[in-house]
């Protein structure tokens, strides 16, 4: 498979991609006309934060299954159209924490005793002892807006230095943040008691912007630090409060548009430290984000759960080896319950019993709808199928009981248009030997595999025989044959495996005889 990396990423990753076998093409100029050729025909792309992912690139893009972004941010990233195209989008959150919190650190110690302007000024001759007076850490409180995994680590690492900790961030619990030594309190409280301030949110629609000058006035007398995002202090107001002494320093490696334009304010004033965006510049980090980046590809292409999906439902890597047989149930569940329905859909109900009940089953039940929309010829997966689900306005419920009649574990997919509705049951044989167990009630043992027929009719002597016969007449030959009936002399189900598409007239046929009340032809595992 092609994987296009358009930003620099370590080596390290781009051998782990090669050893998969694939094919990788960098293009790290690419822009315009020239990217949309490019990514037309690619299954995964690789970029930071140099690359726009927008809705024109994700409709070039015929084939890509997953956009991994080497880091954390995705703010280039149209991750609504990317859902719409059923094409992941995942990041690596772990791999630079470490690196981006200790810049954090060093970047507010840099402020707080303004070694880069005594550098600058030891290195011109200057013996400037007198003129800095720096502040002490310890016994400060220090506020961190967006209490995440980098502002985690950097909440961790100045608690032990001795510094109070306000954080402001309201997705996260209290207990977590008690955990953490951090008291979580309002936006304008943890202004107000912060001496020092530190950015750790993602930039988003209501992020951008948010500190700017009447923020920064109840900081006064403080610093800010920013190592996280650009765009979200408003950097004017920043330069007008260090200067006119509202704030006592600054400290960005972030800026709004990078690289930082040679007339901003920000570098008018010796009180403003700048780096430029090295928060993640370690060899460590680099190779981490980089291998984590390209596993993550290489799972969406081998159709595996992806371990840090933004828009798609994810799987523990130890839960994995337990939960893989079931995706593949609980999707033929869904599509033989569709195809069974033959028709709209308004509710689906996916219900879990037995030892799955136990699992985080999120990615079951995306599977689960992924087949009950695709032989609607929908464009789907796992991606957008909850939200093909929620536009289309389709109820979709999800049950667990630990208790199991008859079997192990037991997933039901049960699909209704309002009038009608059908269930399929799947479990596993021998730990991994799937099987149909149920359809409509119906006890059966049939293997979801291939091109199947479903028949219903009336239970009386010579109706399998008709069936035999008449797809004998027309070239289907019968595989295997899985009957059952609710009474003697009442309604029967029979599921046969058969080796070939049975033709309309064959249908046609049979559906002529009054002893069959309804035949379905289905497809599975990708067969006609």
């Amino acid at each position: 498979m092609k994987v296009l990396v358009t930003d620099p990423i370590a080596d390290a990753g781009l051998d782990v991609l090669r050893d998969a076998g694939h094919e990788v093409e960098t293009g790290y100029e690419l822009e315009g006309e020239d990217l949309l050729e490019a990514i037309s025909d690619a299954q995964g792309l690789i970029v930071r934060s140099g690359t726009e992912v927008t809705d024109e690139v994700l409709e070039a893009a015929e084939e890509l299954v997953i956009v991994g972004r080497a880091g954390i941010g995705v703010d280039n990233i149209d991750i609504e159209a990317a859902t719409d195209e059923g094409v992941i989008v995942a990041n690596a959150p772990e791999g630079n924490v470490r690196a981006a919190a200790e810049h954090t650190v060093a970047m507010t110690f840099a402020t707080a005793r303004s070694i880069p302007q005594a550098h600058i000024r030891l290195k011109d001759g200057e013996w400037a002892k007198s003129e800095y007076l720096g502040t002490e850490l310890d016994s400060k409180t220090l506020g961190v807006v967006g209490l995440g995994r980098v502002g985690q680590e950097v909440a961790k690492k100045l608690d032990s230095l001795g510094m109070d900790i306000v954080a402001f961030d309201p997705y996260i619990s209290e207990e977590r943040a008690d955990r953490l030594g951090a008291e979580l309190v309002d936006f304008e409280d943890c202004l107000e008691a912060a001496d020092f301030l530190t950015i750790h949110t993602p930039l988003t629609p209501e992020t951008e912007g948010m500190i700017g000058a009447d923020e920064l006035d109840l900081l006064e007398g403080g610093y800010i630090v920013n190592v996280g995002r650009g765009g979200i202090i408003q950097e004017d107001a920043l330069a007008a409060k260090v200067e006119d002494g509202t704030l006592a320093g600054a400290a960005l490696d972030v800026f709004a548009e990078e690289p930082l334009s040679a007339d901003s304010p920000l570098l008018e004033h010796d009180d403003i430290i700048v780096t430029p965006h090295l928060g993640a510049s370690t060899e460590a980090a680099q190779e981490n984000v980089a291998t984590s980046t390209a596993e993550q590809i290489n799972a969406a292409i081998a159709g595996e759960p992806v371990a840090n999906a933004l828009n798609a439902p994810s799987i523990d890597e130890s839960a994995f080896p337990r939960l893989e047989p079931y995706i593949d149930i609980a999707e033929t569940g869904g599509k033989v319950a569709a195809q069974l329905l033959d028709g709209r859909v308004e509710s689906i109900e996916i219900a879990y019993e037995g030892e799955i009940a136990d699992e985080d089953v999120e990615f079951v039940t995306a599977s689960a709808l992924k087949g009950v929309f695709e032989p609607l010829e929908w464009q789907v997966n796992a991606v957008n199928a909850p939200q093909i689900a929620e536009d289309r306005g389709v109820d979709v419920t999800e049950s667990k009981t630990r208790q199991a009649e008859d079997f192990q574990s037991l997933i039901s997919v049960t699909v209704s248009n309002g009038d009608d509705e059908v269930s399929v049951d799947g479990t596993l044989f021998a730990g991994d030997d799937p099987r149909i167990v149920r359809v409509d009630g119906y006890r059966v043992d049939a293997i979801p595999h291939g091109k199947m027929v479903v028949t219903r009719n009336t239970d009386e002597p010579g109706v399998i025989g008709l069936i035999g016969s008449v797809m004998g007449k027309h070239g289907v030959n019968i595989a295997g044959m899985f009957n059952a009936r609710e009474t003697i002399g009442g309604e029967a189900l029979t599921v046969y495996n058969v080796d070939s598409e049975v033709p309309a007239e064959a249908k046609a046929e049979l559906e002529s005889d009054d002893r069959i009340i309804g035949i379905n032809y289905i497809t599975l595992n990708g067969q006609n």
